[in-house]
């Protein structure tokens, strides 16, 4: 028998898989800066996006999106222990390794290799989403129904704007996927757009 007190999941032996509504809770606790909210509920939409095309499990793929930044905000970077704390909290929650797995390997530098399409797929949407939301919000209206593929490409070309987000990352992350550029920007830009009231764009 499973008890469940609160966030904790306790039988002595084994630990269910978040829900949604436990990573939304994990991410109300770690995160209060709106826009890194934004970025995690946008991350989930992608990511969404693709179990669907792929035929995979759509929540699980959610959840992963959601929380996989959960320590961004305590912890900024490598230096901090950027993903590394935000993975031992959700292993304490009752995540699955193979998500854990797939937070940190959407950090290059934590040293383990992206091998599953989830892993994989984490790490191209995840730079993607941000640049997406930079671009709608250059916009005279500040929406997504303004974006296309062509406009991200445009700025994608544009060093000085949203300098943080990195280029590479957008350009590889396709890559390991096997998907073309364009194609892929349309697919995560779509789903952004159908998530446009939820994102506030």
């Amino acid at each position: 028998m499973v008890l469940r007190t609160g966030n904790a999941w306790r039988d002595g032996k084994t630990s269910p898989s978040m829900t949604r509504e436990d990573g939304w809770a994990a991410v109300c606790e770690w995160i209060q800066n709106p826009n890194l909210r934004k970025h995690l509920l946008a991350t989930e939409t992608a990511m969404r996006a693709y179990a669907r095309r792929f035929g995979e499990d759509e929540e699980s793929w959610g959840i992963v999106g959601l929380v996989h930044d959960l320590d961004y905000e305590r912890c900024p970077s490598q230096e901090a222990g950027h993903p590394f704390v935000g993975v031992e909290e959700l292993r304490r929650r009752g995540a699955p390794e193979a998500w854990c797995r797939a937070a940190l390997s959407h950090a290059s530098y934590s040293g383990i290799p992206r091998q599953t399409r989830m892993e994989k797929t984490l790490f191209a949407v995840d730079e993607l989403v941000g640049f997406i939301i930079a671009v709608a919000l250059v916009k005279p209206s500040k929406s997504l129904a303004e974006v296309n593929v062509a406009s991200v490409r445009k700025k994608m070309k544009d060093k000085a704007f949203a300098r943080g987000v990195n280029r590479d990352d957008v350009i590889h992350g396709a890559e390991e996927l096997g998907i073309p550029l364009d194609e892929h920007i349309g697919v995560v830009l779509q789903a952004l757009q159908g998530a446009a009231v939820e994102l506030g764009l």
